[in-house]
């Protein structure tokens, strides 16, 4: 191989990696579909931000910590079942992961409301299992 055009290929090759994803303008399944799984990734960061926060309010109630263990796990599988099923008619095709994703973020962003309220609950409220600050 001539060694001038392997110096040439470095450039091509991360060419594509220098522009940023424009997601409010995809125009084509493979964007749609990163987007989606970007906007997922997000969801989920959020998410285990607050479950951190909630299983550090549980410390002194072990458990209660395994119990939200426990729930979590069965909320990931309902979740990931679900949206298998939900994206089940588009199977094998190249829509499928952007209707996957757009269903695991929404279920998620539901999950983090929970969470979130959670987190609001006061000092002294027997209806709420995590412990106020």
């Amino acid at each position: 191989m001539n060694p001038r055009l392997l110096l040439a290929l470095p450039p091509l090759l991360f060419t594509s990696m220098a522009f940023a994803v424009d997601c409010n303008n995809a125009s084509d399944q493979a964007t749609m579909n990163q987007c989606a799984a970007q906007q997922n990734t997000a969801a989920d960061k959020e998410l285990n931000a607050l479950y951190q926060q909630i299983t550090s309010r549980l410390k002194s109630n072990p458990d209660s910590k395994k119990q939200l263990v426990s729930a979590q796990r069965a909320w990931v599988a309902f979740r990931d079942a679900e949206c298998k099923f939900s994206a089940s008619g588009v199977e094998g095709g190249s829509v499928y992961p952007l209707i996957y994703s757009n269903c695991t973020t929404e279920l998620t962003k539901a999950r983090t409301r929970m969470f979130k309220n959670y987190l609001k609950c006061q000092e002294g409220d027997m209806s709420c299992p995590v412990p106020g600050v």
